[in-house]
C-alpha cells in the first residue's frame, strides 16, 4: 500500500504514473519485450527479448540507504512467505522462476530492468490475501542489478543504479526486519542429509521439462529406454529439435559422468546435446546446453566415467 512506501520512492512512482501513458499492469510488461506477458500475468519476473531480465520490485520493500541509493532485500527462501506462513506450490514455483532469472543476471554480471509496483493490500498480505491486486505499476527507467547473492544468509541485495555501492549492515538489518526476512545461519552440511544422485537427476529432469514446455515445446521423457538421451524436444508440428541428455549437480552431487549409451549417441546424433542443471535442488536452478564438442567445458563433467 502507498502508505508503506518510502516517500522518496513513492514520489518517483507517482511522477512516472502521471507522466506516462495509462496502461494496464500486463501491458507495461508486454511493451518491455515480454510477448507472452498476457499468458503470465501473475509472474514475479520475466525473460524479455534479447535475454533481458525484467523483475517486479515491490515498492513497499524498497529501502533508501546512504546517498539516496535504493536497495531491495530479496529473500532466497522459496518455502515461506514474507511475514510467515507456507507458500502454495504455485507460489513456490513463481518464486523459484524469479530467483533463477535474478541469479542468471548476477552470474552474467548484467543488470536487469524493473517494474515498480504498489499493492492494494498491506504488503505482508501479498501472497495470503485473495483480494491482493496491483495498485500501481510503472516502468523504472533506471537499471537495477544484483549486488550480492548470499545463500548462507538466504538473501540477495538488489540495487538501483550504478555498481560499486552496497548498503551498510545496519541498513540491511532494518530492511530485513521491515520485509520479514529471516537471515539464516550457514547450515551444517556435515550434519544435513545429502541428496542422492537419483534425487538430483529427477529434479534436473523436472526442471528441463518445465523449461521446454514453458516455451511451448513438447518434452518427451525417455529416461530408462537407453536411447542415449533423456528428453526429446519437438515443436508443435512434431519435428524433433533436440535430443537432450540431462545431468544435475548440487552441493552433495557436484559431478557427473556420461553412460556408454550417451557417449555413443553424442558421436552419431546431430541433435544430441548435454544439458547441465546446476543447483538442481535449490531455489535458483539454472541450466547450460553443450554441444558434444563443448562437453569438456561443463562444470562437474568427468570424462573418465
Amino acid at each position: 500500500m502507498d502508505k508503506e512506501v518510502d516517500p522518496q520512492v513513492l514520489a518517483v512512482i507517482n511522477e512516472k504514473r502521471l507522466s506516462g501513458p495509462r496502461l494496464a499492469p500486463v501491458e507495461i510488461v508486454a511493451k518491455m519485450g515480454v510477448f507472452d506477458a498476457r499468458d503470465k500475468p501473475y509472474e514475479y519476473a520475466w525473460l524479455a527479448t534479447g535475454d533481458n531480465v525484467i523483475a517486479t520490485i515491490w515498492a513497499e520493500y524498497v529501502s533508501v540507504g546512504s546517498g539516496g541509493r535504493w536497495f531491495y532485500l530479496e529473500s532466497l527462501d522459496t518455502q515461506r512467505r514474507a511475514g510467515g506462513g507456507a507458500r502454495t506450490p504455485n507460489q513456490i514455483q513463481r518464486v523459484k522462476d524469479r530467483l533463477a532469472l535474478l541469479k542468471r543476471s548476477f552470474d552474467a554480471g548484467q543488470g536487469f530492468r524493473a517494474v515498480l509496483q504498489t499493492n492494494r493490500v498491506a504488503i505482508v498480505e501479498l501472497e495470503s490475501n485473495k483480494s491482493a491486486k496491483v495498485s500501481t505499476r510503472v516502468r523504472d527507467e533506471d537499471e537495477w542489478h544484483v549486488a550480492t547473492w548470499e545463500p548462507e544468509r538466504q538473501l540477495a541485495i538488489l540495487v538501483r543504479g550504478p555498481r560499486g555501492w552496497v548498503p551498510t549492515e545496519a541498513d540491511m538489518q532494518a530492511a530485513a526486519a521491515r520485509a520479514g526476512i529471516r537471515q539464516e545461519a550457514e547450515p551444517d552440511l556435515a550434519a544435513a542429509p545429502q541428496a542422492s544422485r537419483e534425487e538430483v537427476e529427477a529434479a534436473a529432469i523436472a526442471y528441463v521439462t518445465r523449461h521446454f514446455t514453458g516455451y511451448g515445446y513438447k518434452a518427451e521423457n525417455v529416461v530408462g529406454q537407453q536411447l542415449g538421451y533423456d528428453i526429446g524436444v519437438s515443436n508443435a508440428k512434431g519435428a524433433t529439435l533436440l535430443k537432450v541428455a540431462v545431468k544435475g549437480t548440487s552441493a552433495g552431487v557436484p559431478g557427473f559422468q556420461l553412460t556408454s549409451d550417451e557417449r555413443a549417441c553424442s558421436a552419431r546424433e546431430p541433435l544430441w546435446r548435454l544439458l547441465v542443471v546446476t543447483d538442481a535442488l535449490g531455489p535458483a536452478a539454472q541450466h547450460t546446453i553443450y554441444k558434444p564438442s563443448e562437453m569438456d567445458q561443463a562444470p562437474g563433467y568427468d570424462p573418465l566415467g
